[in-house]
């Protein structure tokens, strides 16, 4: 495309022969012919070959030519192997949804999904490997388990690599205008989701929540011993609710050391549980209660408290549904590389969201160029307000967080 340009024009009946000189800069180039009083049609052609000719039109049209090759390569790649599978978060079927849309738009292609909680999924997979046993395509199952066990024993390839639509690559379409990974080398796990999580509920015939304006409020005295928590330690929503606290400027250690030394808080590893007695008024409040809008639409008298209207920073996070990752040598390279593009293209974060928010659940995709109605205004990110992501890779490390909790628990027991 770079080379010798020659071309011939009338001029006033005159022969005006211009060659593109290797010596001249191209932009001192196209200044001088236009100093000749050549037409106006002559003089937009001129500028027409000298623009095709240019290094930059030129890249252009082969960069928008090697991407359409590739995408056309994987989708073929994709039909040809037939494949794929899908490690998924089991929620209340929300991913399985999503599964069913990319098996509707590409039906030459069987998708088949191991469904469970973070904790099962990331063992078992490690398992399989060690057995010789390479079944996932890409996996999407609770962010902390992905970072502790898939990135910590590295087996996962860069997500960052595989991305090829120039809708999903352009990071002006997503929040803060780039694209957010977990790992500090920001290319293995994939942050496509950014909740603002309100973590506490309550049992609403003990408790008045117009009283509370802020986290610190829950450390008031008559609270004490009217509190339950779900175990910091065990796989759930919890060990995110933990490190958006832990990282919150206006909260940070102290607030979790204040809350487990101070207030007596019992602390279960049960799921249901810990609903069942904030339904049944044995506690008044409740941090990292699960199901608690279901429970609300069945006539218990429980809620959430709309921590996100609270005066300090609000904390978001990809929760359990909102992160892609790629474990290696999977055995449908295409189709993994199809779905992760399909996925986080402007196409599928809507149907995604369409899927994931159902009455007893929310799910707000990190692309901004989407609809976001279908999210309660409550907990939607605003424009002005102050958020940060409580899953960035410098935070990811839970121990300081553990180690904290048991201390003060330590602490509460002696007293």
């Amino acid at each position: 495309m770079i080379g010798i340009l020659t071309f011939v024009l009338s001029l006033d009946g005159k022969d005006f022969r211009a060659q593109k000189e290797g010596n001249m800069p191209h932009k001192k180039r196209i200044i001088s012919y236009l100093k000749h009083p050549m037409k106006p049609l002559t003089a937009s052609l001129l500028i027409f070959f000298v623009c095709c000719a240019s290094p930059a039109y030129a890249d252009a049209a082969e960069s928008k030519q090697d991407w359409q090759s590739e995408w056309e390569k994987t989708i073929q790649g994709a039909r040809k192997e037939g494949k794929l599978s899908l490690y998924l978060y089991q929620g209340e079927g929300e991913l399985g949804a999503v599964a069913q849309l990319f098996q509707k738009k590409y039906p030459e292609i069987s998708v088949t999904t191991v469904i469970g909680r973070g904790n099962q999924l990331g063992p078992k997979v490690m398992a399989e490997r060690r057995a010789g046993k390479f079944l996932v395509d890409a996996y999407i199952a609770g962010l902390t388990s992905t970072y502790e066990i898939l990135y910590r024993g590295k087996i996962l390839d860069s997500v960052r690599s595989a991305l090829i639509l120039p809708g999903v690559l352009d990071e002006s379409k997503w929040w803060q205008g780039q694209h957010h990974y977990i790992d500090p080398e920001n290319k293995y796990i994939f942050v496509f989701v950014g909740n603002v999580g309100q973590y506490i509920s309550y049992h609403t015939k003990s408790v008045d929540p117009l009283e509370f304006r802020s986290y610190w409020d829950f450390l008031q005295p008559k609270w004490k011993g009217k509190i339950l928590s779900r175990d910091p330690k065990i796989s759930g929503s919890q060990r995110i609710g933990l490190r958006g606290f832990y990282h919150t400027p206006e909260l940070g250690p102290e607030f979790i050391r204040r809350l487990y030394g101070e207030m007596n808080v019992a602390v279960t590893q049960e799921l249901r549980q810990t609903t069942d007695w904030l339904a049944n008024g044995k506690f008044a409040i409740c941090f990292f209660c699960s199901e608690i809008l279901r429970a609300k639409s069945q006539g218990l008298p429980v809620d959430e408290f709309p921590t996100a209207r609270w005066k300090e920073s609000r904390a978001i996070s990809a929760g359990n549904i909102g992160s892609l990752a790629l474990p290696s040598q999977p055995p449908h390279p295409h189709a993994a590389r199809l779905f992760a593009n399909w996925l986080l293209s402007r196409e599928g974060q809507i149907a995604f969201q369409r899927a994931a928010n159902t009455p007893f659940n929310s799910e707000e995709s990190m692309r901004i160029d989407i609809p976001k109605d279908m999210i309660p205004a409550e907990i939607r990110r605003i424009d002005g307000v102050k958020h940060f992501l409580a899953d960035r890779p410098e935070f990811m490390d839970m121990a300081p967080i553990y180690e904290l909790v048991d201390k003060a628990l330590a602490q509460s027991r002696k007293k």
